[in-house]
């Protein structure tokens, strides 16, 4: 099949710059395409500029180029700017102690509110800890963490970009919401996604942690799969309703960890919107999403059940406002704040009685 310049422009323009949102050929990202004997090379130019998100532009490129002309054909991307290329690759994540999975079976649990909130009530602890939004296609963790409008900044050091992470409450962290405006719809292939997450995890100066937490999309997917290849996961948390219609996908979320092929320990089950207690009522409980789901769930399975966290007004106020409800000394802190010492408990435990995770080896 020959294909021509333009034919490849058509394809580029499908491809949109994450920190901007617009396609690469408005914003003259590609120079000097060449086509010819089923290869295509380009030069993708940043324009001199400090771009984080340029090895995930041009794996995107690649992607669209072989599915539009082929998987045999050649693709040779050139990634210019003014910035002296990598000549070494620095180990994953080596001050990191302890690395935590939070994630869900379905979404609608009140995941990334768990994963706030313990991150939160670990550093109030005096723990060391990081927070990466890895749910690419709908980060919350600026919002909650009051730092919407916050952007990274991006230094150079040893010949390669580094990410520096926001840090607030104590916490480090980093979402991809923090480098796209609110109003842009994240519309990437997989292979665009999983970059960015990388770049999340290998780009960033993390530095010295006791916990970095990963809150994950909901689910099973690309975005799991990457983060078991990239990092030895020390262990899982999984977040559910009470609810049989959520229960029935933690047990994939727990096969999905256990599977022979990750080996990923799952620490144990938090059950959110366990119970409604009005504020004017606090001994009060109301059971809307089912009683004991997750109890009886976490026996049947063996697995520790970490947390009760109840429906309570405050939790999503902290939300929304940007202000997580651990901060404070309230019973709802409280729920959050018993949920960081289990699992610092399991953790401990975890450590003791099993060998360190493996990354899972990439399969041709």
């Amino acid at each position: 099949m020959e294909f021509t310049e333009k034919q490849v422009i058509e394809v580029l323009k499908k491809i949109n710059h994450p920190g901007s949102g617009k396609d690469i050929v408005s914003l003259k990202m590609a120079d000097n395409i060449i086509t010819g004997d089923r290869k295509v090379s380009f030069q993708l130019n940043t324009g001199g500029r400090k771009d984080p998100f340029a090895k995930s532009v041009a794996r995107a490129c690649e992607k669209a180029l072989k599915s539009s002309f082929g998987d045999s054909l050649g693709v040779d991307i050139t990634i210019q700017s003014s910035e002296p290329r990598p000549v070494s690759k620095k180990p994953v994540l080596p001050g990191i102690r302890n690395t935590i999975a939070i994630a869900s079976g379905k979404g609608g649990v009140g995941k990334s509110t768990v994963a706030v909130n313990l991150a939160v009530s670990l550093a109030r602890k005096g723990y060391a800890v990081g927070l990466v939004d890895a749910d690419i296609y709908g980060p919350s963790v600026p919002a909650m963490m009051g730092a919407a409008n916050a952007r990274p900044q991006v230094r150079e050091e040893n010949g390669r970009n580094v990410i520096i992470p926001e840090e607030k409450f104590g916490i480090k962290f980093l979402s991809i919401g923090l480098f796209v405006a609110a109003e842009s719809a994240l519309v990437w292939r997989g292979p665009m996604a999983t970059g960015a997450l990388k770049q999340l995890i290998n780009d960033a100066e993390w530095g010295e942690l006791d916990y970095l937490l990963f809150d994950l999309p909901p689910g099973t997917s690309d975005i799991h799969l990457t983060l078991v290849q990239e990092v030895a996961v020390t262990g899982a948390v999984i977040v559910s309703t009470p609810q049989e219609v959520a229960l029935a996908d933690v047990i994939k979320g727990v096969a999905m960890f256990t599977n022979e092929d990750i080996s990923v320990p799952v620490l144990g089950l938090v059950e959110n919107m366990a119970w409604f207690t009005p504020a004017e009522l606090p001994e009060n409980r109301y059971y809307i999403f089912g009683r004991d789901g997750c109890k009886k769930l976490a026996a049947k399975m063996n697995l520790p059940l970490l947390a009760e966290i109840p429906i309570v007004q405050a939790i999503r106020e902290g939300g929304d406002s940007g202000q997580p409800v651990a901060l404070d000394d309230s019973v709802t802190a409280r729920a959050f704040d018993l949920l960081a010492e289990r699992l610092v408990d399991e953790v401990d435990k975890r450590n003791k009685k099993l060998p360190p995770t493996k990354r899972v080896a990439m399969k041709k």
